[in-house]
């Protein structure tokens, strides 16, 4: 049985239109599940090869996004000291999509409505491939980190606490 595939994202136009390669995954969601642990069980990459996207708000209202692994927490502190700001905090659920034009368990930063700064965990750099959400629930990219960071513009910084109970988080 051929597995259908899906249709191409935004995401992933923006990294046909830089010449990046990349390779799509698709998996069943699970609306009760959306944790980046399933995913990666899901699309059989390892938790910490596998980056969810987070949207913060700042102090002063402006928005940012993480990008960590799927078995770490966000530690909002190192995310402040990354963007130079004196609070973060994980946006509101209800905010997701109005700002980003991704829907919960499909956010990512590649061709997201509003260009946000994003800042990734130093992690990425230790793996050939990372997988990030291809920008709808179900599909996830799988390219290399360099390439990951070019198409984003993303910051590279020490954003997680240890891994524990890190599944609680879920934008995308």
């Amino acid at each position: 049985m051929k597995e259908a595939k899906p249709s191409k994202t935004n995401a992933a136009r923006l990294l046909d239109s830089l010449g990046i390669a990349y390779e799509v995954r698709a998996y069943e969601f699970d609306p009760d599940d959306m944790s980046a642990i399933s995913v990666a069980r899901k699309i059989g990459m390892p938790a910490e090869q596998v980056f969810k996207t987070l949207l913060t708000r700042a102090a002063d209202a402006t928005h940012l996004f993480a990008v960590i692994p799927g078995d770490a927490e966000l530690d909002l502190k190192k995310m402040a000291h990354a963007a130079s700001v004196k609070k973060v905090e994980l946006a509101s659920l209800k905010d997701v999509e109005p700002l980003t034009g991704y829907v919960r368990g499909g956010v990512t930063v590649m061709a997201a409505r509003t260009a946000f700064p994003a800042y990734a965990d130093e992690t990425i750099e230790l793996h050939d491939v990372v997988s990030v959400s291809a920008g709808h629930r179900g599909t996830q990219l799988v390219l290399a980190p360099a390439d990951y960071l070019r198409a984003t513009g993303a910051t590279v910084a020490d954003l997680t606490k240890s891994a524990h109970a890190a599944g609680a988080e879920v934008h995308g």
